[in-house]
């Protein structure tokens, strides 16, 4: 039995098979009990640091260049994956209404860091210089965001070239599981501090998306009875109304055809419109009334169909729905697009990417006809671009690694192995079709990358922590950090979700949403998710969160490069 033994040995380090049943073991216990639930609350993937500390401290290791390559790959694949998921929303979230909720999302951030600073200096020795690294690591523990720990502990690695007798790593583990309760705790303590009623929030979050259509797609029949229009063509009517409008159909003396932007209306023409919501009372006050119709279209000459066609052809990555001449060349209407579960209105400026789902309504010969050119092949979603992903990487690397000079700092700024291919990524996810670049990837396959590169992070941080935990917990400042990372979780939420509610009056499911983002922090979201009926604290969270964590991380890299020092 000594070669089962030889695997596990602390004397086989440096064998693949040491190293393969390592990580695997770390990673799967590490999974398993980040499921268990306590108050409904758990860790999650982050149980895998822990299990990681508990290996590296009874020798469960491995060689240390080898724990620094997967740390450091696990840790650009997870935030390269991360960049493309926010890319393509990452500049629309400054739009109407997210902008203030990014300025509370950055203040909140601010006030993380400043919290941080004065529990430093209240309750920390500030002529060690460890003190404040280890401030930052739990810093990032009490904010729950694993990508800032790694840009931390990468950029201290250009400042303490030496070596360091401390591991942020630490700090980061004694603050995060507080930091978990204590985002949920604070936000729940903003709802009594502001005296929120949750039935009142919920019913005014469905009055506002009855009265706020948001430019979702809208059909009616309509019955043409203004004179106006009268032997006008619909190329005319659309640019009067200076509103994107799509007529699907036109039933004139009994007869059902696809009209086209030379198509003449008559008074009394029947037509089916499609149009953004908030635009359908305008359009029927000018065209005519909305009627009910019995039309049978397979009595007809021409039988028509509406198809749901999947982008799967890079070729239209980029294009936008008006230069397509969907009308002229295919004889066929597009009427709905669906991004990402999303129904956006088809209106002529929508620029297709890879994984769009469009509505598309004309003869079948000719909807078949588009169905070929957009690919609609769903087995091509299901192939992960990786090409794209890998160039995106090295572009990314190199794109960290440049030198940044600024006056009276040590050493030369870099956005490092995280920011680099952060940036580069969220570039790529809004502009990489302009380079001819399909960096569309399902959900599962964004997850399942992120995911994996998450866990080798993770699971290296607390191998290599390992062997110094307990000291640090026990004979050292660890029960400082923990209540120090408390502190830092809970006041930045109770200052900047009273203002978001008092002076800018958001509801209280919308505030739920950004805290979340703010601190990355999916149990957060969950458990708004949870109390709430609407997709206030969704659309929260996906608002801040791009620019969030790119805070997270390039704010870890300037706290260690300018404040950090031998």
């Amino acid at each position: 039995m000594t070669w089962l033994t030889d695997i596990f040995s602390p004397d086989k380090q440096d064998t693949v098979v040491h190293i393969v049943a390592l990580y695997s073991c770390v990673i799967a216990l590490g999974v398993y009990l980040g499921k268990i639930k306590i108050g409904g609350i758990s860790l999650g993937v982050t149980f895998i640091l822990f299990v990681g500390i508990v290996a590296g401290h009874i020798g469960f290791t491995g060689p240390l260049p080898i724990l620094n390559f997967l740390q450091d790959f696990g840790l650009i694949l997870f935030v390269f994956m991360i960049g493309l998921q926010v890319g393509p929303g990452f500049f629309e979230s400054f739009g109407k209404g997210g902008l203030k909720l990014n300025i509370l999302s950055t203040v909140a951030i601010l006030l993380n860091i400043l919290v941080m600073f004065a529990c430093y200096f209240i309750f920390f020795d500030t002529k060690d210089n460890s003190s404040l690294p280890m401030m930052i690591g739990t810093l990032y523990g009490a904010v729950t965001n694993t990508p800032g720990l790694g840009a931390a502990n990468e950029a201290l690695h250009s400042v303490f070239k030496n070596g360091m007798n401390f591991d942020i790593a630490s700090g980061y583990a004694c603050a995060y599981p507080l930091g978990v309760l204590g985002i949920i705790g604070a936000t729940i303590a903003v709802r009594y501090i502001c005296k929120v009623n949750l039935k009142e929030e919920n019913d005014k979050l469905q009055e506002e998306e009855a009265e706020n259509p948001q430019a979702k797609p809208h059909s009616m029949y309509l019955r043409v009875e203004n004179t106006y229009i009268a032997g006008r063509k619909l190329k005319e009517i659309s640019e009067f109304l200076n509103r994107d409008i799509v007529c699907t159909r036109l039933m004139h003396n009994g007869e059902l055809t696809l009209p086209t932007v030379e198509t003449v209306f008559e008074m009394g023409d029947e037509i089916l419109i499609v149009s953004a919501e908030s635009d359908a009372k305008a359009i029927q006050a000018f065209i005519g009334p909305e009627i009910e119709v019995d039309w049978h279209e397979e009595d007809q000459p021409q039988r028509m169909i509406s198809r749901r066609i999947i982008i799967t052809n890079s070729a239209i990555n980029g294009k936008t729905l008006g230069k397509m001449h969907f009308r002229s060349v295919y004889g066929v209407n597009v009427t709905r697009i669906s991004r990402q579960g999303m129904d956006l209105f088809a209106g002529r400026n929508h620029r297709f990417i890879v994984g769009d789902r469009i509505m598309v309504v004309g003869p079948e010969e000719n909807v078949n006809r588009v169905a070929q050119l957009m690919g609609n092949s769903e087995k091509l979603l299901y192939t992960p671009n990786i090409a794209t992903i890998f160039i995106g990487i090295i572009v990314g690397v190199i794109f960290g690694s440049l030198p940044i000079s600024i006056p009276e700092m040590p050493v030369a700024m870099k956005l490092g192995l995280a920011g680099g291919p952060l940036i580069i990524a969220i570039l790529l996810g809004r502009f990489g079709h302009r380079m001819g670049l399909v960096t569309y990837t399902t959900t599962s396959a964004n997850m399942m990358l992120r995911e994996i590169g998450l866990a080798l992070f993770l699971a290296s941080v607390g191998i290599k922590a390992g062997a110094s935990f307990w000291q640090t917990v026990i004979q050292g400042d660890g029960l400082k950090y923990v209540y120090t990372g408390f502190i830092i979780t809970i006041i930045p939420i109770l200052i900047v979700g009273t203002i978001a509610r008092l002076k800018y009056k958001f509801n209280y499911f919308t505030i739920m949403g950004m805290l979340a983002g703010t601190y990355t922090d999916p149990p957060a979201l969950a458990y708004a998710n949870s109390i709430c009926a609407g997709e206030a604290p969704a659309i929260g969270y996906s608002t801040v969160y791009p620019l969030s964590m790119f805070l997270r991380i390039f704010t870890a890299q300037v706290l260690v490069l300018f404040f950090c020092h031998m």
